[in-house]
């Protein structure tokens, strides 16, 4: 036997020569010898010995009348083992990214597709959404455009004799909120988000393809899988890198299927020429009756992965089983170096994990030890933190916030992994530029420092009123209109890439010279209506400061701490018994007995 032809984990072709490499095997390891034969399965447990024993002792005849006369212990087949570089990561957490593939090269790779029909699930992650988008991805890769609210839009279009569509996955959508009931009901909040990212592009699209799911709870992803399974044909995980790619491809894949295809495509009709030739040369059914029948098996079940003819962009696929080994799951960013294809359903389809592409590389300008904090693995409970006059929030002592307003009090929550620290603008700016000595951890590099800049200011321009009032607005409350009060609460997200976001929440006094008029209905307008054009400058705002002034964008206000901030409901059940008095009455029950 010979090693695999590419790692199960990481998708990169395997190799004995460059050990810095992803694919390279040690043949030293335990599990590529047991793989490869080298070292003998000689060892027999208890049981193995008892049945040895007893086989052995029993008449040679009854041994014959049930079918023993030769018994053999099963042969045990080893796993397919990973390459080095996925053994450290999935057991010691140690690894290096490669190198990200840039759009244009998953272009190509999705083009050498041998299936006439193919799916694109653009997978986006929900810790910063929608920064994970990957922008004109429908023209990039020649995809079907988006239905428009038309209703006489088509519906498809092939493009050099193929059909590519599109789906938007927003996966670890647990980060958002604690129930699923919840999460759905964010689902038009979601859509409006990303039909701004869209830009003009998703401005009169339906949008109708846009699912919101958890492979950490399972939340939707069992229709997702009945989806893959039902469309068959090429289904490609695109995204940028750590969006849950690979974690989502375990849950979705539809595993055991491999003998239960059926081909939904109708059988072709006879040709009035065939009728023809039949009524002219009939055939004698008691003829072909008891001819035994070629049955034709596809060749991804019978053709081993290394006869396959694989393009050089597109490696081949695996040998289909019913449960098949899985991608890789890492913190590690870059973590698939090649595409993984896993077919599945007896050669009606096949589900590929492509390699992540690149998303700022914030982590770059981070310690190593450190890196791994910037990931968001769980749903963050932030602190409200208070920003007076002159004070700033640093986020891991090298991302600052400072209002510009020096007479407004921001509340701001940061929903991100790193800690939060609220200081005076002095200090904060001292401890991000590395001039200052602090006990304030700052996790950024020792050269960081002086690559601090200005990401650009970010006003709070969207109208919360309503959702923060309370029992001011309530029905079953006060039931003032907002348009009487004499305030309004303002509100805008910042988001961090692939760390999560901060939510900043000002009140401000509405006065006839201010223009918040035009943000009293931003509940209710698309995003994309706010342009630069209408920013009235008395709004409050502030300005963001991080490595190379990127990394930084905002979004309409999710309004996530209202959420987080919620007792959790307690089942109602049986009222308890009130126990005034109980003592009086035991004392007056016991003079009675007397």
């Amino acid at each position: 036997m010979k090693l695999p032809t590419q790692c199960s984990g990481c998708g990169a072709l395997s190799q004995a020569v460059d050990k810095e490499q992803p694919g390279f095997y040690s043949l030293t390891r335990r599990s590529v010898k047991d793989y490869l034969g080298a070292v003998p399965n000689v060892k027999t447990s208890a049981v193995d010995e008892i049945i040895k024993n007893t086989v052995e002792n029993m008449d040679a005849e009854l041994l014959k009348s049930l079918g023993l006369n030769e018994i053999v212990a099963p042969l045990k087949t080893p796993d397919v083992p990973i390459c080095d570089r996925c053994h450290n990561l999935k057991h010691h957490d140690t690894g290096v990214s490669i190198y990200h593939p840039s759009v244009h090269s998953l272009r190509d790779t999705i083009s050498e597709s041998p299936y006439k029909y193919n799916h694109i699930y653009h997978i986006i992650d929900a810790a910063d959404f929608p920064m994970s988008l990957i922008p004109g991805l429908h023209k990039l890769l020649d995809l079907t455009p988006q239905r428009s609210v038309n209703r006489r839009s088509k519906t498809e279009r092939f493009y050099h004799g193929k059909k590519t569509e599109v789906s938007f996955i927003i996966t670890r959508s647990d980060l958002l909120a604690p129930l699923k009931e919840q999460v759905d009901s964010m689902m038009p909040y979601l859509t409006s988000v990303l039909r701004d990212a869209l830009g003009r592009a998703g401005k009169n699209v339906r949008l109708g393809n846009v699912r919101c799911v958890s492979a950490f709870q399972g939340w939707w992803t069992k229709q997702l899988k009945e989806e893959i399974w039902r469309r068959g044909g090429g289904g490609w995980m695109v995204g940028k890198v750590n969006v849950g790619k690979s974690q989502l491809f375990h849950n979705v894949f539809p595993k055991g299927t491999r003998g239960s295809a059926v081909s939904e495509e109708p059988l072709p009709l006879p040709s009035p020429a065939e009728n023809t030739v039949r009524e002219k040369f009939p055939i004698d059914e008691a003829e072909v009756k008891d001819e035994p029948v070629a049955i034709k098996h596809s060749s991804r079940e019978t053709e081993a992965p290394e006869l396959q003819q694989a393009s050089p962009l597109l490696p081949p696929a695996q040998l289909e089983t019913d449960y098949p080994s899985m991608p890789l799951v890492s913190a590690l960013p870059g973590t698939t170096a090649s595409p993984i294809r896993v077919p599945f359903g007896n050669g009606k389809g096949e589900l590929v994990d492509l390699p992540g592409i690149s998303r700022g590389d914030l982590e770059l300008y981070v310690r190593p030890e450190h890196r791994s904090s910037l990931v968001m693995r769980s749903r963050i409970r932030p602190t409200q933190k208070v920003i007076k006059p002159r004070q700033s929030l640093l986020l891991g002592g090298f991302i600052r916030i400072t209002p510009k307003d020096p007479n407004v009090i921001i509340l701001s929550y940061a929903f991100t992994p790193i800690d939060a620290h609220l200081t005076s603008t002095e200090k904060a700016i001292g401890t991000q530029t590395q001039m200052r000595e602090s006990s304030l951890l700052n996790i950024a590099l020792p050269d960081v420092g002086e690559k601090i800049a200005s990401a650009g200011t970010f006003y709070l321009r969207w109208d919360v009123t309503k959702q923060r009032t309370g029992p001011v607005t309530a029905r079953d409350g006060a039931g003032i209109k907002v348009d009487v009060l004499p305030y309004r609460v303002l509100s805008t997200d910042i988001l961090i890439e692939s760390c999560g976001w901060v939510e900043l929440v000002a009140q401000v006094r509405k006065r006839p010279s201010q223009r918040l008029d035009k943000a009293e209905n931003s509940s209710d307008m698309p995003w994309a209506d706010v342009s630069d054009e209408s920013i009235d400058p008395q709004w409050p705002a502030v300005e963001v400061f991080t490595p190379g002034g990127k990394f930084i964008a905002s979004r309409r206000p999710m309004n996530a701490w209202t959420i987080a901030s919620k007792p959790a409901s307690k089942a109602k059940g049986r009222p308890r018994k009130s126990m005034k008095g109980a003592k009086k009455a035991a004392k007056r029950l016991k003079r009675m007995e007397v």
